[in-house]
């Protein structure tokens, strides 16, 4: 390979307000013991009512360009994962590159659900790696707490906001070395927001029924994550000529601990290997990913050389997973 697509660069954005499950034993029939049990989750962010995707990304993406030493003018290619874009159209991707001072740069919004930012990753790394690109911003952002119905305790103690966002360039020796994507639609149902779209339309009776919350069919959903990850994951190392003993860390996507620990289980790849941080997060989507790389990266796990796997599964059902010489 003449080149790799290297992350160069990476930043985060969460917002300020911190909900713990004590605060939610208030707003629904739950304890934190409950909520800790089920999902490992302790506390989540929650975005003000006025703040957008875009608000979120714009933050997150300008501080992985300053990271990468990267200006507005040398980003040619926006890409942003997202399931809860600042409205359907248009994209999201058009709002930052506008917000960021990015020129005609072309600008995308990806819905892979939680596994958009590993979809995004790899059109980014076929640009680069094809040399049709040589700067892109992808961005992988969600404000899940907008969709969720606060009186049911089955969804609402599971997910959070936040952005994450990397600088993807060429480089002669280091970067992703093999992705691999997938997804069924035989499970679509498994994690659904029915209304907002042009099979349901928002409309006062979707809203009456409550067909624009999301919707998660939790027992269904871990036995498929657990598999489906590592699966892909075993895949993805094959392909790459690597073991799992060359991994010095997995990054999984955020959703819930039970399921991080069945997938280590797994692929018996011990726990203190993973970047695990949805204890104060919970499920930020397409964001869960770029945040617990970032803060691995900023806090000094991951360093420069180390071979790094990304693994996600997400509403479709889609699933990816990436490795990286970092």
């Amino acid at each position: 390979m003449s080149q790799y697509a290297r992350i160069l660069g990476t930043g985060i954005c969460l917002p300020e307000r911190v909900v713990t499950n004590r605060d939610l034993e208030k707003m629904v029939s739950t304890s934190d013991e409950w909520i800790r049990e089920r999902t490992g989750v302790v506390e989540r962010r929650v975005s003000d009512p006025d703040t957008a995707a875009s608000d979120l990304a714009v933050v997150a993406a300008t501080e992985a360009m300053h990271r990468a030493g990267v200006t507005p003018d040398e980003i040619e290619a926006v890409l942003v994962a997202t399931i809860t874009p600042d409205q359907i159209f248009p994209a999201t991707a058009c709002i930052v590159q506008h917000r960021l001072g990015i020129r005609n740069a072309m600008a995308v919004d990806l819905s892979a659900a939680c596994t958009g930012f590993l979809y995004a990753l790899s059109v980014a790394q076929a640009y680069i790696e094809s040399g049709r690109y040589r700067r892109i911003l992808v961005v992988g952002v969600d404000l899940l707490t907008k969709t969720v119905d606060w009186g049911d305790r089955a969804t609402c103690v599971l997910f959070g906001d936040g952005a994450g966002a990397a600088v993807i360039g060429p480089d002669p020796d280091h970067g992703v070395l093999h992705t691999i994507l997938g997804a069924d639609g035989q499970y679509a149902d498994l994690i659904i927001q029915k209304a907002g779209g042009s099979r349901i339309p928002i409309s006062r009776e979707a809203i009456d029924a409550g067909q624009h919350y999301i919707r998660v069919k939790g027992r269904e959903v871990y036995r498929h994550a657990v598999t489906v990850m590592a699966s892909v994951a075993v895949d993805c190392l094959n392909h790459s000529g690597l073991s799992k003993d060359d991994i010095r860390w997995l990054i999984p996507h955020q959703a819930n601990l039970r399921i991080i620990e069945g997938v280590s289980e797994r692929l018996e790849i011990p726990m203190d290997r993973f970047v695990v941080n949805v204890q104060k997060y919970a499920n930020t989507s397409a964001a869960t990913i770029p945040i617990a790389l970032h803060e691995a990266v900023i806090d000094g796990r991951i360093v420069e050389g180390d071979h790094v796997l990304m693994v996600s599964f997400g509403s479709g059902l889609t699933w990816g997973a990436s490795v990286m010489n970092f």
